[in-house]
């Protein structure tokens, strides 16, 4: 009990300082990180160690740092939500100087950042990796239902606890899970927690009276054909519908209603469908937040317009960009951003060392682990460039298997808190050359 009472003061009083530095901070840093997530932090870490204290700063409203890849088993009830999350202050490297506000915005002709107090911060060098931003207000009559009478979304930490509660109480009638049409950050996510549901309906014996109905505004279950195969094997086998070009744009909470839009070429497209529910898990729409949106760095769609391959601005050689809010065109996940990371990091030290070493090349790589049940997941691996796999492993990932919900639910986060956020895991290319040296899958 003592140990544990000087543990929290002195956490409290780590979190105090590195708080409390943030009243004073420099105005102008070799290097200024903005967002402090997967990718923010992966980059920062290394940079702030490389480059010397306080040479890297990294803008981050939030207190909390969250663990989102986990928020699918806390919504199944497979992990508790306080595994989840950890305070900002203690996952920030020390070397870097956390300035604790939102970016406002971004002005890459004189090389600054606006913070959401109006206090101008300059940098040398930009790394923006902010995220993408939950549009609950894009669905009518969400944002007045969501939280309450069986609305839940395992996309927000607010929410993603009431998933699980919901789900417990469901005995009969409709439980839909929807899927947006705009970019969302770990695309298999939305149905991931259809297999879960499904597998709680079973244990709990009720599955002959709940109706099971994923819907997404996508024209197929999964982008890549190895896995959307996979999937649909799934949903077929376990009675759960698919209902392809249907996006969610409407909830009646007093009602119990969802009304999906039909997209797509078909017959029917154009029209509305409403479904009743006793169970809604929706997956929000997502958007590029504003202060990058209305910037100079964007793209027409609104994300940091980079290249491809080195993740350098297309027009601002100083700034790079990892992650979701990036226009890289693959999948938004955790490990899209470790392996994103390592290419960012090699490029931008040659750049501020005056290298003239080729640069490093982003091949696409991307993640996406579909948890289908307890101990089963399908471990999709692949460029989201080519669409072809690219699987760790020497066995077919592709079918569930309990050794890759191992990976993903136990080993994963582990890597995630111990090397990730440090700046030191990139993904598993190493890992690869001696668990599937022949590349067979």
């Amino acid at each position: 009990m003592l140990a544990s009472k000087f543990a929290t003061r002195a956490a409290c009083q780590r979190s105090w300082v590195r708080m409390a530095s943030t009243a004073t901070v420099p105005s102008s840093y070799k290097v200024v990180v903005v967002g402090g997530g997967a990718g923010g932090l992966a980059v920062s870490s290394t940079l702030s160690k490389q480059l010397g204290k306080n040479e890297v700063a990294v803008i981050e409203p939030s207190s909390t740092h969250y663990q989102q890849p986990l928020f699918t088993f806390v919504g199944g009830g497979l992990k508790r939500f306080e595994e989840t999350y950890r305070p900002t202050s203690d996952v920030i490297a020390p070397e870097a100087q956390w300035i604790n506000q939102a970016a406002a915005q971004i002005d890459p002709d004189s090389n600054t950042v606006t913070l959401a107090d109006g206090t101008k911060v300059a940098y040398e060098y930009l790394v923006v990796a902010a995220g993408i931003e939950l549009d609950f207000a894009g669905i009518k009559g969400l944002e007045s239902v969501i939280g309450k009478n069986g609305v839940a979304s395992n996309y927000s930490p607010q929410y993603v606890q009431k998933t699980f509660e919901f789900l417990q109480g469901v005995n009969e009638g409709n439980a839909l899970f929807t899927m947006p049409a705009t970019p969302v950050k770990c695309a298999g996510a939305p149905q991931k927690i259809a297999y879960l549901a499904d597998e709680l309906f079973r244990e709990r014996g009720i599955r002959d009276k709940v109706a099971v109905n994923y819907y997404t505004a996508l024209g197929k279950i999964f982008a890549i054909d190895k896995y959307a195969n996979a999937m649909n094997e799934v949903t077929s086998s376990r009675g759960i519908s698919v209902n392809l070009f249907h996006d969610l744009v409407e909830v009646d909470g007093a009602a119990k209603k969802a009304t999906f839009k039909v997209l797509g070429s078909g017959p029917q497209a154009g029209e509305t469908v409403t479904v009743s529910y006793e169970f809604l898990h929706v997956t929000p729409p997502m958007k590029p937040f504003d202060f990058i949106k209305g910037s100079a760095i964007a793209n027409a769609a609104g994300f940091v317009d980079v290249d491809k391959g080195t993740l350098q601005h297309t027009k601002y050689p100083n700034i790079y960009s990892i992650g979701d809010c990036s226009s890289l065109p693959t999948s938004k996940t955790a490990a899209a951003a470790a392996a994103q990371s390592s290419v960012l990091k090699y490029n931008l030290l040659n750049q501020i060392r005056g290298s003239n070493a080729p640069a490093a090349e982003y091949n696409g790589y991307t993640s996406c682990p579909l948890v289908t049940g307890k101990n089963k997941l399908v471990l999709a691996e692949f460029s989201g460039y080519t669409g072809a796999p690219h699987e760790t492993f020497f066995f077919d990932q592709a079918k569930e298997h309990a050794f890759s919900y191992w990976v993903t639910a136990e080993a994963l986060p582990a890597v995630y808190w111990s090397s990730m956020l440090k700046g030191t895991w990139h993904g598993p290319a190493t890992i690869r050359k001696f668990a599937n040296p022949t590349g067979a899958n």
